[in-house]
C-alpha cells in the first residue's frame, strides 16, 4: 500500500514538474523600432506587454529589443516621445521577430483635423535608473533662441542644472566642478577633442545631421569611460531610406545645408550635411582687410547599408576646421577628423552586437612671419579606436551590456621652429589604453530598477621618447624608453551602481555610486578654452585621474505626467587633480617640458541640483538650478590650503520657454543667471626698471562680476505644400544689453599717476539674428 502510494505521488510530481516545464517555456519576440516615415533607427522606445504591465523594455542605441513571453496572444503597446503611440497584435509559439514602426505625430496631426497624442512615455524619470542623464531633443533645439541664431546642441546642454558655461558664448562646459577636459564627446562613437568653432562660439556639431543627444552626469554605464565628469554621446541621423529630402538655412554669418536619401530603396541610405560662416566675404569689401580670413566649415557624412535583415554596416565620417589670419602676418587653422566604421549584428533573438572600428585626430597650427622673422607652432592628438559591444536581453529582467575597447593613442606636444625662438621639435608620445566591461540593468521588481557594473581600464606608456619623474616640480629621475616598449602601466577597477525605487505611481527615489578614471589630461590657462590648449597622457609624472560620486535623487510627476520635478545631490572625490604652479613658464619660446610647471593634489564637489519642467500644452519649457561648490587642494599653491576652482560657481540659474501661439507662429525665450567664475586678482604692484609688476595672493581669491542675459526669438513658418516646407526665425541675444565680464584687466591709471584701473571687456551687447530655413 505505501509503495503504490508512493509511485502515485511520484507520478503526479513528474507530472506537475512537466505541466509547470510547458507552462514556463518562453519565446523571444525581437525585433528593430523605426521612423516610419524615413526609416530611421529609434533609441530608448519603450515596448510593453497590455497583458504583463510588469514587462517593460527598452530599445537599445541601435534600436533593436528583445522580450521573452510564454506561448498566447500579447497585445504589444510601443511609445516614444515625440511618436504617435503604436499598437502590435502578436501570436506567440515560437522565436519571433517582430520590426516596429512608429509614426511622427505631427504627421498624425496633419492628417487629420484634430488629434490628441497620448500614452507618451512622459515617466521615464520615475522609472529609470539611471541618474544624472537628460536626451535632448534635436526639434526642441531648433526654436531656442541662441547666439547668431545658430542652433547648437552644446549651447542647449548648459541650460540644465550641473552644466554650467566656461564663458560667454563658449562652447566649453563644466560639469559637477569637472574641467571641460573631463567631459567625454563623442560623435557616432568616435571622440572629439575640441568640439568648438571660432574660439567658442559655435559647436563642431550641425544640429540638421543629428538624431540624438544625450548627456549622463557621472553615474555613466561601465561601457563609457576615460572621463572623470559626463558623457556627451552624439548620434548623427542614418539618412532617409524611403525618400530624398533636402534641408538647410540661410543665416547673416552662415548657412547650411543637407542632403538625404535612399542609395537603394529601403535597403540602404545616405546624409550629407555641411555648413560654412561667410564673415570672410564680408571682410573683402574693405580694402584694409581683403587679405584677412575669419571662417569655419564643417561637413558631416553617413552611408548604411542593410546586408541582410540580422547584419546592417554604417560608415560615418566628421570634417571640420577654422581659418583664422591677417594677411601674411599671422595665419592659424585647427580642426577635427573623425571616422566610424561600424558593424551591427544580430547574432539571435536576444544577443546584439557591434563592432566598431574608430579614427579621431586634432591639430592646430599656427604661423607668425614679420619682414625676416618666422614663427610656427603645430601639436596634434590621433586615436585608432577598436570597441566590440553586446548586449544581451537575458530575460525580461535582465539586459546585460558587455565588451571591450582598445585605443591607441598618439599625442605630439606643442613643437616650434622660427627665426624668433630657438625650435624645439617634440617627439610624439605613444600609449595604449584598454578597458573590458560589464553592466546589467536589473528589474528587481515591480518598483525596484538596479543598474550595476564594473569596468577595468589599462593605461600604458609605450616608448620613443625621454621621460622626465619630477616632484614638485624638481627633475628626480629621466629615462629614455624604446620605441615599441612597454613602459608604466596604470590599471583601475571603476565599479558603477545606481537603483531607483518607485514609490508610488507619481513619484521615485534615486541613489548612485560610480568611480571614473582619467589618462588624458588638458593642460589650460583659461576657463573657455583654446584651440592651442594642450593634451597630455598619463606618464611616470602625471597619474590618471580618479573621481568617485555619490548621488541621492527624488523625482515627483503632476497632472498625468505633463508637469516633472526632479532633484538631486552630489558630492564627488578627486584625486591627482592637475594645476599650473605659481608663476608657471607656459609661453611658446621654450621647449621645456610642460610637466615640470605642474602640481597635483585633489579635488571636491558638491551640489544641489533641480529642475521642474513642463512638458505638454501650448507653452513648455524648464526651470533649473544648481546650488554647488568646486575646491582644488594641492601642495605648493595657496599655502596647501584648501581654495576655488576657476570653474566655481555658487549659483546658476536657466528659466526656458517656448510657446506655440498658432500653427504658423511660435516664440521662445530664455533667461539665465550665474555667480561669475573664480579669477585671481592682484593685491599690490612694484615698479621694475620702468615697467609696472602687480602681485598676485591667494589663487582664485575673487570673482568676476555675477553673470546674466535674456534672449528672445521668433519662429513664423507660413503655409506650405505638401513638398516644400520654410520657415523664418528672427531672433536677439542679449535683449536688455547686459555688458558681461568677458575679461578684467589691471593696468596704470593715466589720469591719476600711481593708481590702478580695472579694464573689463564684454563682447556681445545686442546680437540680433534672422536665418531663413527650408525643406524640401
Amino acid at each position: 500500500m505505501q509503495t503504490s502510494f508512493l509511485k502515485i505521488t511520484a507520478a503526479t510530481a513528474a507530472l506537475c514538474f512537466s505541466t509547470l516545464a510547458i507552462a514556463q517555456q518562453t519565446y523571444s519576440v525581437s525585433g528593430t523600432v523605426k521612423d516610419k516615415k524615413n526609416g530611421e533607427l529609434l533609441i530608448g522606445v519603450s515596448v510593453k506587454v497590455s497583458e504583463d504591465p510588469t514587462i517593460n523594455v527598452v530599445a537599445n542605441e541601435y534600436g533593436f529589443y528583445s522580450l521573452s513571453l510564454p506561448e498566447g496572444n500579447y497585445t504589444l503597446i510601443i511609445s516614444y516621445p515625440g511618436y504617435q503611440d503604436f499598437e502590435q497584435q502578436i501570436k506567440v509559439d515560437q522565436n519571433i521577430k517582430v520590426d516596429l514602426p512608429l509614426l511622427p505625430a505631427e504627421t498624425v496631426a496633419k492628417a487629420i483635423d484634430e488629434v490628441v497624442i497620448t500614452g507618451i512615455k512622459k515617466d521615464k524619470n520615475l522609472t529609470s535608473a539611471q541618474m544624472g542623464a537628460e536626451t535632448l531633443s534635436i526639434k526642441n533645439i531648433e526654436k531656442l533662441p541662441v547666439l547668431f541664431g545658430e542652433k547648437d546642441v552644446m549651447k542647449t546642454i548648459q541650460l540644465l542644472p550641473g552644466i554650467k558655461s566656461s564663458g560667454e558664448g563658449s562652447s566649453g562646459f563644466s560639469v559637477r566642478g569637472g574641467a571641460t577636459d573631463q567631459n567625454l564627446i563623442l560623435l557616432d562613437e568616435a571622440p572629439v577633442y575640441n568640439a568648438s568653432h571660432l574660439l567658442g562660439f559655435f559647436s563642431t556639431f550641425n544640429s540638421d545631421a543629428l538624431k540624438d543627444a544625450s548627456i549622463i552626469k557621472g553615474n555613466s554605464p561601465a561601457q563609457y569611460g576615460g572621463r572623470l565628469s559626463s558623457v556627451l554621446d552624439v548620434k548623427m541621423k542614418d539618412g532617409n531610406n524611403k525618400d530624398y529630402n533636402v534641408n538647410g538655412g540661410i543665416g547673416l554669418i552662415s548657412s547650411r545645408l543637407s542632403v538625404e536619401g535612399p542609395i537603394q530603396k529601403e535597403k540602404s541610405s545616405f546624409i550629407v550635411s555641411g555648413r560654412r560662416t561667410y564673415a570672410d566675404l564680408f571682410l573683402k569689401t574693405n580694402k584694409d582687410y581683403k587679405d584677412n580670413k575669419l571662417y569655419f566649415y564643417d561637413l558631416n557624412l553617413k552611408a548604411n547599408y542593410q546586408i541582410n535583415e540580422n547584419n546592417r554596416i554604417y560608415l560615418s565620417g566628421y570634417f571640420g576646421r577654422d581659418v583664422l589670419g591677417l594677411g601674411d602676418t599671422f595665419n592659424t587653422d585647427w580642426g577635427n577628423t573623425t571616422a566610424t566604421l561600424r558593424w551591427n549584428s544580430i547574432i539571435s533573438s536576444k544577443l546584439f552586437s557591434n563592432t566598431s572600428f574608430i579614427y579621431s585626430n586634432y591639430d592646430y597650427k599656427i604661423s607668425l612671419k614679420n619682414d625676416d622673422t618666422v614663427f610656427d607652432l603645430n601639436s596634434k592628438i590621433r586615436d585608432w579606436n577598436l570597441k566590440q559591444d553586446f548586449t544581451w536581453f537575458a530575460g525580461n529582467k535582465h539586459s546585460v551590456r558587455f565588451g571591450l575597447q582598445s585605443i591607441y593613442h598618439t599625442l605630439t606636444p606643442s613643437s616650434a621652429s622660427g627665426t624668433t625662438v630657438s625650435s624645439f621639435a617634440r617627439n610624439p608620445r605613444y600609449s595604449w589604453e584598454n578597458a573590458v566591461y560589464i553592466n546589467d540593468d536589473y528589474k528587481a521588481t515591480e518598483k525596484l530598477t538596479i543598474n550595476y557594473g564594473a569596468r577595468l581600464s589599462m593605461f600604458s606608456v609605450l616608448g620613443g621618447d625621454t621621460f622626465n619623474t619630477y616632484e614638485n616640480g624638481v627633475l628626480t629621475e629621466s629615462k629614455f624608453l624604446e620605441k615599441g616598449k612597454f613602459g608604466k602601466t596604470y590599471v583601475n577597477i571603476e565599479p558603477r551602481i545606481s537603483a531607483n525605487y518607485r514609490i508610488n505611481e507619481v513619484s521615485s527615489v534615486k541613489g548612485g555610486y560610480s568611480r571614473n578614471t582619467q589618462n588624458l589630461h588638458l593642460l589650460s590657462n583659461s576657463n573657455s578654452g583654446n584651440p592651442t590648449d594642450q593634451w597630455i597622457g598619463s606618464s611616470y609624472t602625471v597619474k590618471p585621474e580618479i573621481a568617485d560620486q555619490i548621488s541621492l535623487g527624488y523625482s515627483r510627476n503632476f497632472n498625468n505626467n505633463n508637469y516633472e520635478l526632479n532633484a538631486e545631490i552630489y558630492y564627488k572625490d578627486m584625486k591627482n587633480q592637475i594645476d599650473f604652479k605659481n608663476g608657471a613658464q607656459i609661453g611658446f619660446d621654450t621647449g621645456a617640458d610642460v610637466e615640470s610647471e605642474l602640481l597635483f593634489g585633489k579635488g571636491r564637489a558638491y551640489g544641489l541640483e533641480l529642475i521642474a519642467k513642463k512638458k505638454s500644452g501650448k507653452l513648455t519649457g524648464w526651470i533649473s538650478y544648481t546650488l554647488s561648490k568646486t575646491e582644488r587642494k594641492i601642495d605648493g599653491i595657496n599655502n596647501n590650503e584648501w581654495y576655488n576652482a576657476r570653474m566655481d560657481k555658487t549659483h546658476d540659474l536657466s528659466i526656458v520657454a517656448t510657446y506655440q501661439l498658432n500653427p504658423k507662429w511660435s516664440f521662445s525665450g530664455l533667461f539665465v543667471y550665474s555667480t561669475g567664475n573664480a579669477v585671481t586678482f592682484p593685491t599690490g604692484k612694484y615698479e621694475l626698471n620702468g615697467q609696472t609688476i602687480f602681485q598676485y595672493s591667494n589663487r582664485n581669491a575673487d570673482r568676476m562680476p555675477a553673470y546674466h542675459r535674456m534672449d528672445l526669438s521668433a519662429t513664423y513658418e507660413p503655409s506650405s505644400n505638401k513638398r516644400f516646407r520654410g520657415s523664418w526665425t528672427f531672433g536677439i541675444y542679449n535683449l536688455y544689453g547686459r555688458e558681461n565680464a568677458y575679461t578684467i584687466n589691471f593696468e596704470d591709471n593715466p589720469d591719476r599717476p600711481g593708481t590702478t584701473r580695472a579694464m573689463q571687456t564684454s563682447l556681445f551687447r545686442w546680437v540680433p539674428n534672422i536665418t531663413y530655413n527650408f525643406k524640401f
